[in-house]
């Protein structure tokens, strides 16, 4: 898998930005089929920072009712990625 397929987004939430300031570990939405060692590999290269520690949670599918019918949405996996201490992530360069 390519490192540009791995991470999806950046999840900024309260949380978040919490877990960030204290225990500098950031969060992304990534590909469901990614591995840790995939995540941390696209983290190092994306951001050039050093990981120590990465957290998968995956998040299954809601079953919905659209009129008569029962589908089910599309599960999610999140990523807590915890960096060396003294380097930062910047989400928000060009704004």
């Amino acid at each position: 898998m390519q490192t540009n397929n791995v991470i999806l987004k950046p999840l900024l939430t309260e949380k978040t930005s919490v877990q960030t300031e204290l225990r500098n570990r950031y969060a992304f939405k990534v590909n469901p089929k990614a591995n840790k060692y995939q995540i941390k590999d696209a983290v190092e290269a994306m951001f050039n920072v050093k990981v120590v520690n990465v957290k998968t949670l995956n998040n299954p599918g809601k079953m919905k009712r659209i009129g008569r019918f029962i589908s089910k949405t599309n599960g999610t996996k999140k990523a807590y990625v915890q960096i060396q201490e003294g380097q930062k992530i910047e989400l928000f360069k060009g704004i």
